[in-house]
């Protein structure tokens, strides 16, 4: 069900996990208010079940935002308490959950844990993300098309391992605080695909360049000790999930091809 539309919470819950939301940055450029509904007034909703709940009774608000709400990170990286700077409609709505999630926890005593999360990959993502897209281009014959000059730079992280940062953070995170969650393991968009291409075997310049998309952060990085601190660490690397995914996918792109 639509979290713009919830009318009641369920009944003796202890934590309430939000991971609704719209979430690819090239949609909400071309359609922003879908990604204002979702990743705002539906914060905004739970919110209020929240506030309308018994406060003996109310389950902890465990928050999933982004990397992409502190914007552009030129160097180093930032700590959870660095400044909002969002560059793009997704990000700003991200962001602007966040705010609403500081002002009911404020006035109304509405408990929170916020998990920041550096760029997911894994198996079952949508086609539109960078590596899935560009594993199925490949397959089709296509050449992957690259924003700009590819340079754009992102951490990477393995989905099993952020819901382990999760779920973590949910059991021994401290009641209304923020938690990055990162590898350190970046890339930029151009090595990705490279690193795609490479391990299916094709040239390494079958892509080609289009316009960069307007607001593009060149690079986001940031610094998680306080949720290795609560003694998690990730499993799981890029190079070495990467045949994996191709082999998932190219399984999947074989059967749907096979069966119709």
């Amino acid at each position: 069900e639509d979290i713009c539309n919830l009318k009641h919470l369920p009944p003796n819950i202890d934590y309430l996990v939000n991971f609704a939301a719209e979430s690819h940055v090239d949609n909400s450029i071309i359609s922003n208010r879908v990604f204002f509904d979702s990743n705002v007034f539906g914060v905004y909703n739970l919110l209020e079940l929240l506030r309308g709940k018994d406060p003996a009774d109310r389950p902890i608000f465990i928050h999933i935002s982004t990397d992409e709400v502190y914007g552009d990170i030129l160097e180093g990286s930032k700590s959870e308490m660095a400044m909002l700077k969002p560059s793009n409609p997704y990000a700003g709505t991200k962001a602007a959950a966040e705010q609403l999630i500081f002002a009911w926890g404020r006035t109304y005593g509405i408990k929170y844990k916020i998990c920041r999360s550096c760029n997911n990959y894994g198996w079952g993502q949508y086609p539109e993300k960078l590596i899935p897209k560009t594993i199925l281009y490949v397959l089709e014959g296509k050449k992957m098309t690259i924003h700009g000059d590819g340079s754009a730079r992102r951490e990477w992280i393995y989905a099993g391992d952020n819901v382990e940062a999760i779920y973590l953070v949910m059991e021994k995170g401290e009641i209304n605080s923020i938690y990055n969650i990162s590898t350190n393991e970046e890339y930029s968009v151009l090595e990705i695909v490279k690193m795609i291409l490479k391990e299916m075997k094709m040239p390494e310049d079958f892509y080609v360049f289009i316009e960069d998309r307007p607001g593009q952060d060149i690079r986001y990085s940031i610094e998680a000790t306080k949720i290795r601190k609560l003694g998690w660490k990730p499993k799981m690397t890029l190079k070495k999930y990467l045949p994996i995914y191709i082999k998932k996918v190219k399984e999947y792109y074989d059967s749907k091809n096979k069966n119709g």
